[in-house]
C-alpha cells in the first residue's frame, strides 16, 4: 500500500518512536536542526530565506503529516478504508516535503566551506555528462522547466549504475522516479522568491555555490552498495 511505502521514507528522514509502540501506532517526526545557521549560506541564500523556509515551509509539513498520519491510524484502527484513502494524498505530500526538505539542508553548505566534486562521483559525472558544467546546464535546464512547484533532483539508478537527472511535481521524492537521490534542488518559489524574484533559472544558477558535495559524495557511495 502507499502508505506503507511513504512511512518508510519517512522514517529514512529519522522520525521519533519509541520503542514500546505498537504497528498501530502513528509515526511521528520532528523538525529537524540545520547543520548550519540562518545566515550561513548567505549572499547565495538569504537568512531571511532559510528561517522562513526552514521555520515556516518545512514546520508545516512535519506539522501535517503527524496530523495526517493520526488520523490515518485511526481509520484504520476502525476498518474506515474510505478515510485511509482519502488521506494518502496528505500522507504523500506532507511526508513528501518533510523528507525532501531534511535532505535539502544536508545537500547545502556554506559558500566558504564548498569543494567541488572530487574523486569517483567527479569522474562519474565526467563520464556520463562531460564535465560538471555540462551537468549543470542540463539539470538547469530541467529544474527550471517544471511547471509550477517541484524539484530538480541528480539521483542514482542502481538498475542501471549511473547518474541520472529527473524533476519531480509538488513534493514528489526522488525515489518515486525509482532513483536514490544524490542531490536536490527545491524549485518551490518559497525557496527563492524574496531573493530572486520570479527569475528562477538565477537562482538554479546560483545554487550551485553552497552544494555540499561532500555530502552528495556520500549519498553516492551508499547508494552504489
Amino acid at each position: 500500500m502507499f502508505h506503507q511505502a511513504c512511512s518508510s521514507l519517512v522514517r529514512a528522514a529519522r522520525p521519533t518512536r519509541t520503542a514500546a509502540m505498537s504497528s498501530t501506532r502513528a509515526y511521528s517526526v520532528k523538525l529537524p536542526d540545520l547543520p548550519y545557521d540562518y545566515s550561513a549560506l548567505a549572499p547565495i541564500i538569504s537568512p531571511e530565506i532559510m528561517e522562513l523556509h526552514h521555520k515556516k515551509h518545512h514546520s508545516a509539513y512535519v506539522t501535517n503529516f503527524n496530523i495526517a498520519e493520526e488520523k490515518y491510524k485511526e481509520a484504520e484502527a476502525k476498518g474506515d478504508l474510505a478515510t485511509m484513502i482519502a488521506l494518502q494524498s496528505a500522507i504523500k505530500f506532507n511526508g513528501g516535503g518533510h523528507v525532501n526538505h531534511s535532505m535539502f539542508w544536508e545537500m547545502m553548505c556554506a559558500p566558504k566551506d564548498y569543494e567541488p566534486p572530487s574523486g569517483e562521483l567527479a569522474n562519474d559525472i565526467d563520464a556520463t555528462f562531460g564535465s560538471l558544467e555540462a551537468m549543470q546546464k542540463r539539470f538547469n535546464a530541467g529544474a527550471a522547466g517544471v511547471q509550477g512547484s517541484g524539484w530538480g533532483w541528480m539521483g542514482y539508478n542502481k538498475v542501471t549504475g549511473r547518474i541520472e537527472l529527473t524533476s519531480t511535481a509538488n513534493q514528489d521524492p526522488c525515489s518515486t522516479t525509482g532513483l536514490v537521490p544524490l542531490l536536490g534542488v527545491d524549485v518551490w518559489e518559497h525557496a527563492y522568491y524574496l531573493q530572486y524574484k520570479n527569475v528562477r533559472p538565477d537562482y538554479l544558477t546560483a545554487v550551485w555555490n553552497v552544494v555540499n558535495w561532500k555530502d552528495v559524495a556520500a549519498r553516492y557511495a551508499a547508494a552504489k552498495k
